[in-house]
């Protein structure tokens, strides 16, 4: 890595949980300055604007949960299995290195979709991801009768993901965990009722 390279990384992983947390309008010039201790002149002589570190912020929030999910996917056998990890990492999210802030998807979704387009194709391009390696996995589990014949991939991916992104934006406005549980425990019984 070049040491331009090594300044954008760091200013990334600096600024990542506070785009996480705060959003694209709540974060500030001065929080970036402040977060990485560099100039704002050190910034824009890695970025071109704003929306660059943002974006930029966004795939390593993005990347980090992906990671997590495909290395616990990847210890499973069964894909019954390997769609629970998605439960099990949801609902323990806190025993893991996830973003500071949670789901990057789910806030970058909340706050980008009518305000911000290049992030609002960010989190949906990471939406149809996950959707199709969910698909995937499904598909695979009807090839080979571990799922029922009648299982729609696509439909059943879709719902999984709503389930999840939604019992994360319950729990984070009412701050009550047992909704999230409650959620999760239905998305449980939905993917043992693949079989």
């Amino acid at each position: 890595m070049s040491k331009a390279e090594r300044t954008r990384q760091f200013i990334i992983e600096k600024t990542a949980p506070i785009f996480n947390t705060k959003g694209y309008a709540g974060t500030s010039m001065s929080d970036i300055t402040d977060a990485t201790g560099l100039t704002k002149g050190s910034i824009y002589g890695n970025f071109e604007n704003k929306d660059e570190v943002a974006l930029a912020a966004f795939d390593f929030n993005l990347a980090q949960v992906q990671k997590i999910l495909n290395t616990e996917v990847e210890k499973q056998t069964t894909l019954t299995d390997k769609l629970l990890v998605y439960v099990q990492v949801y609902d323990n999210f806190l025993k893991y290195p996830f973003p500071v802030g949670g789901c990057p998807i789910l806030n970058t979704a909340i706050e980008a979709d009518d305000t911000h387009p290049l992030l609002k194709n960010k989190a949906a391009e990471a939406i149809t991801d996950w959707k199709s390696k969910l698909a995937q996995l499904i598909s695979k589990g009807v090839q080979n009768k571990e799922f029922r014949a009648d299982v729609n991939p696509e439909q059943t991916a879709l719902t999984i993901i709503a389930m999840i992104e939604g019992a994360i934006m319950i729990t984070k406005l009412t701050g009550k965990t047992n909704f999230r549980k409650a959620i999760l425990q239905s998305v449980e019984k939905l993917i043992q009722g693949l079989a």
